[in-house]
């Protein structure tokens, strides 16, 4: 469960950081690589990690530049931006 205390802008911000230049790429392997990286930075547990990514989706903190459905466009970059 997430803490209604915790502080979304500031996670956008603390997950933009410790990705490298242009991470991450593609749908899944892009929301993978961000709940990985909220588990081990972080000391979430996966579960949490997987809920908070989809969370800072749903509000807009995290949005997908590519369609996951086209094959053409499932390796397009994620948008990670702690201003939304």
């Amino acid at each position: 469960m997430i803490s209604d205390d915790l502080d979304l802008r500031q996670l956008t911000a603390d997950l933009k950081r410790m990705l490298g230049p242009g991470e991450p790429v593609g749908y899944l392997r892009g929301k993978s690589l961000m709940r990985d990286v909220l588990v081990s930075m972080k000391g979430f547990s996966e579960l949490e990690a997987e809920e908070l990514i989809d969370t800072l989706e749903i509000r807009g903190f995290l949005r997908f530049l590519g369609d996951p459905t086209e094959r053409s466009v499932a390796d397009a970059h994620w948008d990670i931006s702690p201003h939304s």
